[in-house]
């Protein structure tokens, strides 16, 4: 076991004489990286912060934090999916339910919340971490900040940091050092005679180096899964739809139907290179960037040492656009002093609003990642190193599994479309995971094309009890997780076991071009796993159909599953239109055909929400 000192943040704090800590609950980076810029923050008002992971930390000693004069807790806390914390903020949370006795009369804290104003539950966990804190005695010292990806995350953040600082040199009676320049985090060391061996060469380089990859597998040890199926879905279209297949042969990874997969891409060659070539650099120079912090856990902001190729393809997020803070800390490297007054405009939430009108439509509608920034703005040539350190991390990601375990226990399958547009620049804009994906052949001539990966788990299962009816909405990659619902359904049936209706209602847009797996799903009402297939072709006829038009065609069928059989409901897919839509017609249903009114039927599918038996798996 790790010794006292280490999972002792308290220690930490008085031993490298800081007195602002910020906890981050994250699942995509985000919730990191805005700890990480306030804990930055803290030396221009002469307080030295650091940020925190709180998995990796004894949060009972919230209670000590008084220990430290001009001490605050600041927690950026993201919610995922349908109201949860973070997989590195669950004991957290699980702490702050449990412990009613817990005095933190000493503590001084504000919240800041991430989250998307789509779902259900907006910011469940930031306002509950708020809300807790104060109820075991701790003071706020500034308004919990609420932050919606649906909108400009990045603005409501800048937004409410501009107010919070202030506020923090009041209530500790201390004032801005007026120090705005940058502040370097990490030295640059170039290797010039190093053991090859010893380099970091990406994900995939890392794990196939090692003979063998051990268990148990997560996002800080992946397991390199061979590609064994790749196939294109859809007949027709401009799109490309793709079923993939992992193998997890031998890996002790075990899933349920439900659950997500999780994958860390590579950035697209091309890309890298030109970036490359931009900024005038060799990019296979062997390099380190040693974090000046020497107390600090993170002694490097990627693998260390490696190459600017590596770092840029494997481990920097540059498809993004870049956040305000990254193109402010850039602004010193424009020659053009015009172009240099912009970037610094964008960054600040000065009242006239400048910072949101040039960054929202010269950056945000404009799709502009970092190379597109510097190709349009010929006078900012950063230092590559410096470029490497602000560029946020790239991170996995994830997609509901089309198989079951069951049917399926070695394998993992993958439904997802290309993502590809132009911008308004007339740039082609690619998805990193989804065109990475697309480009994994099929192993040849015994060499393997391979994916870091691991599992998430998800409340997004199928009804304890067989016998219960299941209803499935999911248009469009939607139908991923019930591929696996409706072999599992199968696999019960062979079992001998007495299986509930099974009613699935899908999407797409034309029959003869996107109806991914009609075989499959065809074969599967055949055989009486599926008992109703309603398919809707939105643009097959003059005027659009949609899963939701079908469900109020059905409306009898429909209430009667529901309000008399038990049946548990899914729906998979598109967060902001789609599942809005889908919820108000089940409401408009349980109105009609219960005899509700409008409130008590939007309460009845609230209800049903609570119980587990409405369950979404969705995305925007």
């Amino acid at each position: 076991a790790p010794s006292t000192r280490e999972t002792s943040f308290i220690e930490k704090m008085k031993k490298m004489g800081k007195n602002i800590i910020v906890f981050y609950g994250s699942q995509t980076g985000t919730g990191e990286e805005f700890a990480n810029r306030l804990s930055k923050d803290a030396q221009r008002y002469g307080m030295k912060g650091m940020a925190a992971d709180p998995e990796e930390y004894d949060m009972a000693e919230l209670s000590r934090l008084s220990e430290i004069e001009n001490s605050l807790a600041i927690f950026c806390m993201a919610t995922y999916g349908e109201g949860d914390p973070t997989d590195n903020a669950q004991d957290f949370y699980d702490w702050l339910q449990e412990n009613d006795d817990e005095d933190l009369s000493g503590l001084n804290y504000t919240v800041f919340a991430l989250g998307n104003k789509t779902y259900e539950h907006y910011n469940a966990m930031g306002k509950y971490v708020d809300k807790r804190l104060e109820e075991l005695g701790a003071k706020r010292i500034f308004d919990l900040g609420l932050g919606d990806d649906d909108g400009n995350l990045e603005e409501d953040f800048v937004s409410w940091r501009e107010q919070f600082w202030p506020a923090v040199c009041e209530h500790f009676g201390v004032e801005a050092l007026g120090d705005e320049s940058s502040i370097r985090q990490y030295e640059l060391k170039v290797h010039t005679d190093i053991n090859m061996n010893k380099v970091y060469t990406g994900e995939i380089g890392r794990l196939n180096s090692f003979e063998v990859q051990k268990p148990p597998f997560d996002s800080k040890n992946p397991f390199l899964a061979p590609v064994t199926v790749n196939r294109r879905l859809n007949k027709g279209g401009k799109r490309h739809l793709m079923h993939l297949e992992l193998d997890i042969t031998g890996s002790k990874i075990r899933y349920e139907s439900g659950d997500h997969v999780a994958v860390f891409p590579t950035n697209d060659a091309a890309l890298v290179n030109k970036l490359g070539q931009v900024l005038g650099v060799d990019l296979d120079v062997v390099i380190s960037l040693n974090n000046l912090d020497e107390e600090s856990n993170k002694k490097h902001p990627f693998p260390c040492p490696t190459t600017y190729r590596t770092a840029l393809t494997h481990y920097l997020d540059i498809t993004q656009p870049p956040r305000t803070n990254v193109l402010y800390e850039l602004a010193q490297y424009a020659s053009d002093g015009k172009d240099q007054e912009n970037l610094r405009k964008m960054a600040s939430s000065s009242p006239e609003g400048k910072m949101q009108a040039l960054y929202q439509s010269w950056v945000l509608d404009s799709c502009r990642n970092i190379l597109a920034i510097l190709e349009d703005m010929p006078s900012l040539r950063p230092p590559i190193d410096h470029l490497c350190e602000l560029l946020p991390r790239l991170q996995a990601r994830y997609y509901s599994i089309a198989s079951s375990s069951k049917v399926h226990p070695n394998s993992i399958h993958i439904c997802a479309v290309v993502v590809e547009y132009q911008t308004k620049t007339g740039r082609l804009n690619k998805g990193v995971a989804t065109t990475w994906l697309k480009n994994k052949l099929i192993s040849d001539n015994g060499h393997k094309s391979t994916v870091p990966m691991f599992i998430r788990k998800s409340q997004f299962r199928l009804p304890f009890k067989a016998s219960n009816p299941v209803l499935m909405v999911g248009p469009g990659t939607g139908i991923a997780p019930f591929m696996g619902f409706i072999q599992e359904r199968g696999w019960l049936k062979e079992q001998g076991k007495e299986v509930g209706e099974t009613v699935m209602y899908y999407g797409c847009r034309h029959r003869m071009e996107d109806y991914l797996y009609q075989e499959e799903l065809e074969e599967a009402e055949r055989s009486g796993v599926v008992t109703q297939l309603n398919v809707a072709f939105s643009r097959d006829q003059d005027h659009k159909v949609y899963v939701q038009h079908l469900l109020k065609a059905n409306k009898e069928h429909v209430w009667k599953l529901i309000n008399s059989e038990n049946a548990h409901i899914y729906i998979c897919g598109d967060a902001r239109n789609m599942a809005k839509d889908v919820q108000l017609a089940f409401s408009e249903i349980a109105e009609e055909q219960g005899d509700m009114s409008r409130s008590q039927a939007t309460d009845y599918i609230k209800k049903l929400m609570t119980k587990g038996r409405y369950s979404q798996d969705v995305w925007s």
